[in-house]
């Protein structure tokens, strides 16, 4: 249980009458324990702090600890005495024996297997199922793990000392043990067990001598230090501190020790105190608990990760809300319509939440600067998108005496410029009422429709230039930082955002032509996966060989604008489908 470290929740002063109901508590768990015992265990006039822990796999611990030192540790309302109790008192469980190297095992978070178990001429001790016992190794009485015998001693005789025997919730060298002042077991001589540890040795002597024989040389032994702690101990010290070191000099990260989905319940853990402590306001409760997911938690999410419930131990919001709720008292949940959940209250002044300190790393909306682009590359700029005009095979007299053949791209002003000086040159201005212009033959051909041409002798200046430009074959020009301008036929493409449905009430967010801004369709699917934590493919543009576009589920319109519009900077009116963003219902007037 103790093989990993463990969060802390509380630690307080234990009251006097919660002291008095300890003792009491001890006193029916551990009648072999005198009342001078108990008094040391639990002193009086002594400070005796009760620490509230999560172990690693969520369960949730009571410790008592006295002097720097845990004594106890409650679990599902069972006291258990930790290996610092068991060496002032090791007479207080029954205890099984094993060898020293079956310890590191132990301390790895493996159980007690009946086969690893010495018995000695004693026998093993008599338990039932379910009962607190201890294990040591040969020669010291000193226990060095504690946990809960998994069947009877009947049983385990009668099944040849064969399973598992007994289920270890704490050791020596475990965080529970490292919470304490770290100190090593004393030295108890073992009668029972040491015939068992002489014929050990020998068999170890032999062993050494085989192989000394068969090396052809015989190494001296060592110098045995007089009333050293029980073999093993300091292997196992020696073996955690090489292996500690080794990981060092690697530069392992201690999270990489944890499952995945622990160190994900870790993460939801931080996402939701930091979104607490820094993202919701008194103001905005009550909030819905899917959109302080979406909007506070998701935007908590440290770059380079992601954040999904579903790979974590609760699977669903609301077990993890209700967790946070009965074990921390964060928050308080509630139904305020059918199926709907909000969170109605937190509690600001909870120490976990006061305590907790946001981490320095910068959160994704900083992070996102960096997204879609590789090392040395340059930002992304927005193109400079200018409209031009190509000059038609049916306008191409009226630009003639410009020199202006058919093909030839203009600016709007180049074009007016033309216009003007056409018909000042032809001295088209109607004298009596100089806003209109008379209409020859050249510009009834060119401007007018069939329809026109007996009924309309004039026309204002502005509807001129609106009617040339509307003849006029329409292109655009695009220009990137750094490169030529490029001339492109027709009216520039929106990117275009459109919501789909699939299956009964699930949604997809399509997003297209994003190669005509220059942007890269996975840079902007990276990114908008980072934003709404949610899955993102490209899929190709049907009809198109060299276009993809960018698939995302849910409704996320309102997200794929805010990338565009402030960090793409891409103007709005070359984005097309803003108004299938999520309607928030309003008040009916």
């Amino acid at each position: 249980m103790f093989s990993k470290s463990f969060r802390v929740k509380s630690n307080t002063v234990i009251k006097g009458s919660d002291r008095r109901k300890l003792k009491a508590d001890i006193s029916t768990a551990f009648p072999s324990l005198s009342v001078e015992d108990l008094s040391e265990l639990v002193p009086n006039k002594e400070e005796l702090n009760v620490v509230k822990i999560y172990a690693h796999k969520g369960d949730a611990v009571t410790l008592y600890v006295l002097h720097k030192n845990p004594v106890l540790f409650e679990l599902e309302k069972c006291l258990y005495p930790t290996v610092y109790t068991l060496w002032r008192y090791p007479h207080v469980l029954p205890t099984f024996t094993t060898w020293p190297p079956v310890l590191q095992k132990l301390a790895g978070g493996a159980d007690l297997m009946l086969p690893g178990v010495v018995v000695p001429l004693s026998g093993i001790p008599e338990v039932k199922k379910g009962d607190c016992c201890a294990v040591k190794v040969v020669s010291n009485r000193a226990p060095m793990a504690v946990g809960t015998a998994t069947m009877s001693s009947a049983e385990m005789r009668s099944l040849g000392m064969k399973g598992r025997g007994v289920s270890v919730l704490h050791t020596y060298m475990d965080s529970l043990w490292a919470f304490g002042d770290k100190s090593g077991p004393p030295s108890i001589p073992d009668v029972d067990t040491e015939g068992v540890e002489a014929t050990y040795e020998e068999e170890e002597e032999e062993e050494d001598d085989d192989e000394a024989t068969e090396g052809g040389e015989e190494e001296p032994c060592p110098n045995r230090v007089p009333d050293a702690p029980c073999p093993g101990i300091q292997e196992l010290s020696l073996a955690d501190r090489e292996e500690g070191e080794h990981g060092k000099e690697e530069g392992e990260d201690p999270e990489d020790l944890r499952s995945p989905q622990e160190q994900m319940d870790a993460l939801l853990l931080q996402c939701f105190l930091q979104a607490l402590k820094s993202k919701v306001k008194k103001s905005e409760l009550p909030l819905l608990t899917s959109s302080f997911l979406r909007i506070h938690m998701f935007s908590c999410c440290p770059s380079g990760k992601q954040l999904d419930i579903k790979k974590s131990s609760y699977k669903k919001l609301s077990k993890f809300l209700q967790c946070m709720q009965q074990q921390h008292s964060l928050v308080r949940v509630k139904e305020l319509s059918k199926g709907v959940e909000s969170i109605v209250e937190v509690d600001w002044k909870n120490p976990e939440l006061r305590s907790f300190r946001t981490p320095k790393d910068p959160g994704i909306e900083e992070a996102s600067v960096e997204v879609g682009r590789a090392e040395g590359e340059k930002p992304y700029h927005p193109p400079e998108i200018t409209t031009l005009y190509s000059v038609s095979s049916r306008l191409e007299p009226l630009f003639q005496d410009a020199k202006k053949r058919k093909g030839t791209v203009l600016q709007p002003a180049e074009v007016r410029a033309i216009i003007t000086d056409y018909v000042k040159r032809n001295e088209l201005v109607d004298e009596n009422n100089k806003n209109y212009v008379i209409i020859n033959p050249i510009l009834c051909d060119c401007l007018l429709e069939k329809s026109e041409y007996q009924a309309v002798e004039a026309l204002k200046w502005d509807d001129l230039f609106s009617r040339t430009l509307y003849k006029m074959q329409h292109c655009h020009q695009l220009v990137f930082p750094g490169q030529p301008p490029i001339v492109k036929k027709g009216h520039i493409e929106p990117i275009d955002i459109s919501v789909a449905s699939r299956g009964s009430n699930k949604k997809v967010t399509m997003i297209k032509n994003l190669e005509v801004y220059g942007l890269d369709p996975m840079a902007v699917s990276v990114a908008l996966q980072h934003r709404v934590q949610a899955s993102s493919a490209l899929n190709p543009v049907p009809g198109s060989k060299d276009r993809v576009l960018v698939q995302i589920q849910g409704n996320q319109v309102q997200q794929v604008c805010k990338l565009l519009l402030d960090k793409y900077q891409i103007p709005c009116k070359y984005i097309q489908g803003l108004d299938n963003k999520v309607q928030k219902p309003g008040r009916k007037k």
